[in-house]
């Protein structure tokens, strides 16, 4: 299975027209990345929608940066400089929400919804950013309480909606396969017990969502979506698969392709972060 989610560059950027292609990057600040060089990939890229975290701009940055042909729905963060995801779509959304339904994260600027009419059926797309934490302090616990409230999230989505979709940098790697440098980091915020539970109990029987990019690669290492900018991690594929796509079952039975647009060299990249780019075969949003 692993060729379904390494396509070659030459081909990667086609896709059949009925396909509904959604991307996910953490921008690590939108301004930095179009400095960078996220303009280029975008525009080659033929994205339907667009997931970003991280965003760390004003609202009149953000869409001064992708221009009029996109629908922004873009939710700051209180604190300056900090946060901040959006979703942008060709295609207008019937309906958007703004955080995750908890007052605390109201203003974090860590979880937004927006849903889009697929001609009788409806999916709802989430761009979330979960923290990334740290052990045995209040940034932690804070952490805890956001995956409990998407936990909660997840399992109304996939109740109300016939379509769903979360996706970001959701700061966990579920297992082994997805840190290369898992032993030295079973005591980290990232890859704790505790974290990695959560993503057992949203895949699980209960709440019952599928790891797209998971499913389509198979059981391999990687493909890593995060790379430290320090020393030779980028170089050594000393990665973290932590950006992710979860769909309802639906949803990710109509997956086709998943891509990790890995910049071909350290100096190309755009952010400590790959996009991660599926195809869903499914009939586009309709005006």
């Amino acid at each position: 299975m692993v060729d379904r989610v390494s396509l070659a560059p030459t081909l990667r950027h086609s896709k059949h027209p009925e396909a509904l292609r959604v991307a996910t990057v953490n921008v690590n600040g939108i301004r930095a990345a179009y400095r960078r060089g996220m303009q280029e990939w975008l525009a080659d890229r033929n994205v339907d929608i667009l997931c970003l975290q991280e965003v760390r701009a004003p609202d009149s940055v953000v869409r001064e940066l992708l221009g009029d042909s996109w629908h922004i729905l873009h939710s700051e963060a209180a604190a300056k400089g900090r946060a901040g995801v959006a979703v942008a779509s060709r295609l207008a959304p019937s309906e958007t929400r703004e955080h995750i339904g908890d007052e605390y994260f109201a203003s974090a600027g860590r979880w937004v919804e927006a849903d889009f009419d697929l001609g009788g059926s409806t999916l709802s797309v989430v761009s979330a950013y979960v923290h990334s934490g740290e052990a045995g302090s209040p940034q932690q616990d804070d952490k805890y309480r956001f995956l409990d409230l998407m936990k909660a999230r997840l399992t109304e989505l996939r109740s109300t909606r016939d379509h769903a979709l979360v996706v970001g940098d959701l700061n966990v790697g579920h297992t082994t396969r997805d840190i290369r440098n898992w032993k030295g980091n079973l005591k980290k915020a990232g890859f704790l017990p505790e974290e990695r539970a959560y993503f057992d109990s949203f895949l699980g029987d209960a709440v019952g969502w599928v790891d797209v990019h998971r499913d389509l690669a198979g059981d391999v290492d990687g493909p890593y979506t995060w790379w430290s900018w320090r020393g030779k991690a980028f170089d050594n594929d000393a990665g973290w698969r932590i950006d992710y796509h979860l769909a309802t079952p639906e949803l990710a039975a109509a997956a086709t392709s998943a891509v990790v647009d890995r910049a071909h060299s350290w100096e190309a990249r755009f952010s400590d972060h790959a996009p991660l780019v599926v195809d869903y075969q499914l009939l586009q949003p309709q005006d």
